[in-house]
């Protein structure tokens, strides 16, 4: 087919916003949902769903997502999506022997017993039976020796989230583990189903996916040879424009309605923004998430949110909620339009955010 800039627009934004729907169905169609704490002004989840989902409140998804047979995991980032998804990711290897299925040992086996014997467990639950002791976490930092434990006993899905309180993962025992697909078959998946979350994507920006899917699928190699002959097989498929090579799953729909005329405010890590590279190609600009730059470094601001217009990227606005009251500051790479249509859906999704953090 012959791409335009103006094509590639259109079909971005036509696959991942699609009418309203139900938060299972909007999960479901959406494959994963990626999660973030920083409420600047709300998590990024709810700022992700509010779009998507009739409806939606904030907490909707921490609230019912067990429900609604949901998952909470690391894919290429943490966030919840459905369990065939989650299945797509295990097994995953022992750390210290690759070779081999995890075994939980020691202090990890003691846990895995004592919340095996509870229906959930609150990782305070763990410090009067086990202590307090602290330990080097991931980051660098330190925490609670248990709480380590119970994110390795998580990440290799001997245990699940079952519920959130005041925003802490509640844990209880995994679900009958499944039988796991082929190596091969799992990599085709996964790859299918990163296209089409983010279809188009730019090939640097699924390079960074698979790069950080070693953790989410470890001991899943040579995915990029797997991408090779997805291609050579039709089931992926490719243009290039201005020197920039977009893919995406063979058979999805290329002919999209055209952009809504209505404004949207988007999350940082919205399917629509996450790859950065396609962002500045297709809108001629770059946005930065700038919530971990030093405030003096900040170009848009401590948690800048895309302002999407039809089929154009016109700036962006912080938001914060003051006294039950929303204050925002806008920031716009050339002079907004003038029209009243632009004036008044302007005004409209503001109004729909505000209403939208005010049932925080």
């Amino acid at each position: 087919m012959t791409d335009t800039l103006e094509k590639l627009r259109a079909i971005a934004i036509g696959r991942t916003f699609r009418p309203l729907t139900t938060l299972g169905g909007a999960v479901e169609a959406m494959g994963f949902v990626q999660a973030d704490p920083i409420r600047a002004p709300a998590r990024a989840q709810d700022l992700i769903l509010r779009q998507r989902v009739t409806g939606y409140r904030p907490g909707d998804l921490e609230r019912r997502f067990t429900r609604l047979g949901l998952e909470e995991d690391f894919f290429y980032a943490y966030g919840f999506m459905p369990r065939e998804t989650m299945q797509l990711l295990h097994p995953r290897p022992d750390a210290e022997d690759p070779a081999a299925d995890y075994r939980p040992r020691g202090l990890a086996a003691e846990v895995l017993a004592l919340v095996t014997e509870r229906r959930e467990t609150h990782p305070r639950d763990l410090e009067t039976v086990f202590g307090r002791d602290r330990a080097v976490n991931a980051w660098g930092g330190f925490s609670k020796e248990t709480t380590q434990v119970l994110h390795q006993l998580h990440y290799h899905g001997l245990l699940r989230v079952v519920r959130r309180q005041d925003g802490i993962r509640v844990y209880g025992t995994a679900h009958k583990p499944h039988e796991p697909l082929p190596a091969e078959e799992r990599r085709r998946r996964l790859l299918l189903l990163l296209l089409g979350i983010f279809a188009p994507i730019s090939r640097p920006a699924l390079g960074g996916l698979l790069a950080l899917l070693r953790r989410g699928a470890p001991g899943l190699d040579d995915v990029g040879q797997t991408l090779d002959r997805l291609l050579a097989a039709g089931e992926v498929e490719r243009t290039s424009l201005d020197r920039e090579t977009y893919l995406w799953p063979a058979g999805m729909a290329m002919d999209v309605p055209s952009p809504s005329r209505g404004v949207r405010f988007l999350a940082p890590f919205d399917p629509l923004v996450w790859d950065r590279r396609r962002f500045a190609h297709l809108w001629g600009w770059v946005y930065r998430f700038e919530a971990y730059t030093p405030p003096p470094k900040r170009q848009f601001g401590y948690y800048a949110l895309p302002v999407l217009w039809r089929d154009r990227m016109l700036g962006w606005v912080n938001v914060r909620m003051i006294d039950g009251q929303m204050q925002m500051e806008q920031g716009w790479i050339e002079p907004p339009p003038r029209s009243r249509d632009f004036t008044r859906a302007l005004d409209a999704e503001s109004a729909r955010l505000e209403e939208f953090l005010k049932k925080e």
